[in-house]
């Protein structure tokens, strides 16, 4: 992975480039495209966290987290945060930006304070199952609608460390 990727707020700016973000055909199915995450966006402006992913300057997908959401709707006994949607532009799959992707909400996370990843995904040999669960998420035994939930358990990020103390040759 290299250090040229990065996520970017949907705007008026970039609207057209997010919209034209199209997962492969046979996986229509499994996700929602774009343009239904942006207007859950639009009616859920405190929760919803759409963002582009870039590799460079060229658009390779898009994904929207949430945050603190009642996850039961029971009047707020299990707030959540987490990854709503992940789209990855059907030609640039399998080179690890769905990886970045869910590793950039985990950060998002941690930085809110927040200690556990939330997602969800049609169960299935089609779905996207084994990625998450390649990358440590663990089925809760929930589902939301038709869909699986699992959670990821976010530990602090290491400290970097420490510069060698270079003194008197």
């Amino acid at each position: 992975m290299t250090s040229t990727l990065r996520l970017e707020a949907v705007t008026a700016a970039n609207l057209d480039t997010a919209l034209g973000i199209d997962v492969r055909p046979d996986q229509a199915h499994l996700v929602d495209p774009v343009v239904k995450s942006l207007a859950e966006a639009y009616v859920h402006p405190g929760v919803a966290w759409p963002r582009l992913i870039l590799d460079g300057e060229r658009p390779v997908g898009f994904l929207m987290a949430f945050f603190d959401i009642d996850f039961k709707g029971d009047g707020g006994t299990d707030i959540r945060s987490g990854l709503w949607r992940l789209n990855i532009a059907a030609g640039e799959q399998g080179r690890g930006y769905g990886r970045f992707a869910v590793e950039a909400v985990a950060t998002e996370i941690r930085r809110r304070g927040g200690t556990r990843l939330t997602t969800t995904w049609h169960p299935g040999e089609d779905g996207p199952e084994r990625f998450y669960l390649r990358l440590g998420f663990r089925p809760t035994g929930e589902t939301s609608g038709s869909e699986r939930v699992g959670e990821l358990h976010l530990t602090a990020e290491p400290e970097p460390e420490p510069e060698p103390e270079s003194g008197p040759a």
